[in-house]
Parts: structure tokens; sequence; C-alpha cells
């Protein structure tokens, strides 16, 4: 299953960012064979409403069922869940991180948003 992380970056040594909607990139990451992809979000980053949705949406699109990120707001999280996306919320400094706490079983899934709207 591919997951999916918040960054400003363009690999998986780059800063995990702790907004999802206005997140500047997407890193798909497809861990069985450590290959990802960059998806850029510059035209989410900038909207003047909606990006959460937008940037759900893309995640939905990527294929990946996981996302790890710093904050997720509560329409985003409905899309993602709509979707069988799992949200998990963390405070590592990098994706690489994040992920490594996600693989040692230390992230928990996310059952509701962890931030109001326009965070």
């Amino acid at each position: 299953m591919k997951i999916a992380f918040t960054t400003s970056g363009n690999d998986l040594d780059a800063p995990l960012d702790s907004r999802f909607g206005r997140a500047p990139k997407f890193i798909i990451l497809d861990p069985d064979t450590g290959n990802y992809e960059v998806i850029e979000n510059e035209k989410n980053l900038n909207a003047a409403d909606g990006a959460g949705i937008k940037s759900a949406e893309t995640i939905a699109k990527s294929g990946a069922g996981i996302l790890i990120t710093g904050h997720c707001g509560p329409k985003a999280f409905r899309v993602l869940t709509a979707a069988n996306v799992r949200v998990y919320n963390t405070e590592a400094k990098t994706v690489s991180e994040a992920l490594a706490l996600y693989r040692s079983g230390k992230l928990k899934s996310a059952s509701s948003a962890d931030v109001e709207s326009h965070w």
C-alpha cells in the first residue's frame, strides 16, 4: 500500500510539512520497492479556499492508502476517510523520520481531524 507524506522537498530526507492541505508537495512512496514520486501541490498551496479538499482528492487519486502528515482539518479528513485513506499525524521533522515511526508502529491512525478548518 502506497504511503503519502506532506513535504516541501523532493526526497525522503526532506522536511515533513505540518500542514496537509497547503503542503507544497507530496511524496508518494511504495514501501515494498522503495520507489517514490513527488507530486506538486502548488495550485492548492495558494488556493483561496478548498485546499484541504482538493489536496485530499489528489492523495486519493495517487493510489495512496495512508497519509502521514503533521495536521489534517475536518473537511480533508472526511474526503480522505471516504476514499479509504488512513491518516497518521506526527511531529516528525523529516519524511524518513516519519516513515521510521510508522514502520516501528509508533504512529496511531487518527480517528478525526486534529485541527480546525483553515488552520
